[in-house]
């Protein structure tokens, strides 16, 4: 049986990952073992090439790691298939991006309204417009990702984001593309929504701003937790 903290929201269990080509074996991480609880907030920080991405990206079932696993509320995701692990996702994780990740073909309305039709939710357009209008967008409902400003579009993220409810938020450098002022102006939104919501939220950032609003910071140097 896995040693889970009681209550957990999120174990990661003894994670390793490396990868091997002609020239050897490259170790990503090394053994990475922690849980957080919900409602809590936790930077990951570290230099670039540290391997925070790569533990963010396992964390949510979209990589794989050569050793140990993680269990989401209780589910452990690598015993999942992948269909089975995308579902997971739907139901109990959020992600927000550096680069947006914004369907260029969908207006802002359609990108939030797209994870609760993919539930089925029947009530897609107004929870996705009330989320816009909650983020300040109530005026760009129409408007294409290619028109928005780039805080707008995190902000759209934002609110896709969010509109599922999701007992995890993913972020990744959610900032690193914006200027300082809208940078602040959509990390002060993404704690607001997360107090509210009582979301679980894991951070990548390189900026200790932003990390020392966490409550708790996780620091990885070489692939392995300091």
């Amino acid at each position: 049986m896995p040693n889970l903290s009681p209550g957990a929201v999120i174990s990661v269990e003894h994670v390793s990952k490396s990868v091997s080509d002609s020239t050897g074996t490259l170790s990503i991480l090394r053994d990475i073992d922690f849980s957080l609880a919900p409602r809590e907030t936790v930077a990951i920080v570290g230099a670039s090439g540290s391997g925070k991405s790569t533990l963010l990206s396992i964390i949510a079932g979209l990589d794989t790691p050569t050793q140990g696993t993680v269990h989401i509320a209780g589910q452990d995701i690598f015993a999942l298939s992948e269909d089975a692990r995308a579902a997971l996702r739907a139901q109990k994780l959020g992600f927000v991006f550096q680069s947006f990740q914004l369907m260029g073909n969908l207006t802002a309305l359609e990108n939030v309204m797209l994870p609760l039709e993919l539930m089925g939710r029947k009530d897609a357009r107004k929870a996705a417009t009330e989320m816009l209008g909650r983020v300040g967008l109530g005026q760009r409902l129409g408007h294409y990702p290619k028109l928005l400003s780039g805080g707008e579009q995190q902000r759209v993220a934002l609110a896709r984001a969010f509109v599922v409810q999701p007992a995890v938020l993913l972020a990744d450098e959610p900032t690193g593309s914006l200027d300082f002022a809208t940078g602040e102006t959509v990390m002060e939104l993404m704690f607001t929504l997360n107090r509210e919501q009582g979301t679980t939220l894991v951070l990548v950032t390189h900026d200790r701003a932003i990390a020392a609003r966490c409550e708790r910071r996780i620091t990885i140097e070489a692939g392995a937790l300091v």
